[in-house]
């Protein structure tokens, strides 16, 4: 599977990609910016995206992938619950919380099926 991890904090990001992720092709993005040109010239079959990032709220994102119809699966990846529920409210299909990512590959099989 094809993943864009939208998250900031790059030692995070790579311990994620490395420990929980390394069954799928995996590209990491520190910003919006690096998102929407990744999106732009790659399909990717889901997004995890926090919502904190450097130059915006994950949360827009969100709402642009959905406004286009066709899109990737989205999970929210913040820290922290009401930044989750934003991200749902945005459009996301599901969330998973920073602290739970031992259980991301179960979520993951479960929105793909």
């Amino acid at each position: 599977m094809r993943i864009l991890f939208v998250e900031n904090h790059e030692v995070f990001s790579a311990l994620v990609a490395r420990k929980f992720l390394g069954e799928h092709e995996v590209r990491i993005v520190a910003t919006l910016r690096e998102a929407r040109a990744s999106l732009a010239e790659s399909e990717f079959d889901l997004v995890l995206l926090d919502d904190q990032l450097d130059d915006g709220r994950g949360e827009e994102l969100a709402l642009e992938l959905r406004a286009q119809g066709t899109h990737p699966t989205i999970i929210g990846v913040s820290a922290y619950e009401d930044l989750n529920a934003a991200l749902v409210r945005a459009g996301a299909d599901a969330a998973c919380g920073k602290l739970q990512f031992s259980q991301i590959e179960a979520l993951i099989r479960s929105l793909r099926n």
